[in-house]
């Protein structure tokens, strides 16, 4: 794969760790609240994630993460092709440095991945309650299918503080 921002390269094994870190750092506890991103509003306790599951989504095929290196990594994108469509999950970025840009690059490097693969959609679920979220999806071209998914409590990522749904964004490459 070859990305038009040297910062961002496909993830390995040895990420793991570090992506791990920065998915509960971006998404839960105290210190996702420095960031706009945050789910600890909606969801309790300090886990989104946790190397097993990182790592297992590293292995699988048709599966990649992205990072965005600067001397470490701060940000990453899951990236899952299902035939023409490519599932986009886990777009984070470092709270501390949120609303640089870093969360743009990724989400153009993914739309890049989707091109390269002969894909012509890519497609997400967020939290139907994160309208700041889902508007920055928005201006970067997705769009609400209308379609609604349940968002199940597990035993990893946390109690969920309110009844959750997921919405489906999509956007259409060509």
């Amino acid at each position: 794969m070859i990305f038009s921002d040297p910062h961002i390269s496909l993830a390995v094994l040895n990420d793991v760790a570090a992506i791990t870190a920065l998915l509960n750092s971006a998404y839960r506890g105290e210190a996702s609240k420095s960031g706009w991103t945050t789910e600890a509003h909606l969801i309790a306790g300090d886990t989104r994630t946790n190397e097993e599951e990182v790592s297992d989504l590293i292995r699988q095929p048709d599966t990649v993460f992205l990072k965005y290196t600067e001397k470490e990594i701060v940000g990453c994108v899951n990236l899952q092709k299902h035939g023409e469509r490519v599932y986009l999950g886990m777009l984070s970025v470092k709270p501390q440095i949120q609303g640089g840009g870093i969360g743009k690059k990724l989400l153009h490097a993914s739309e890049q991945f989707a091109i390269q693969n002969s894909c012509n959609t890519v497609y997400m679920t967020v939290i139907s309650v994160r309208n700041e979220l889902i508007n920055w999806y928005k201006r970067h071209g997705y769009s609400d299918t209308g379609e609604r998914k349940p968002f199940e409590e597990d035993e990893l990522s946390g109690r969920h503080l309110q009844e959750l749904e997921f919405a489906v964004l999509q956007k259409k490459l060509y």
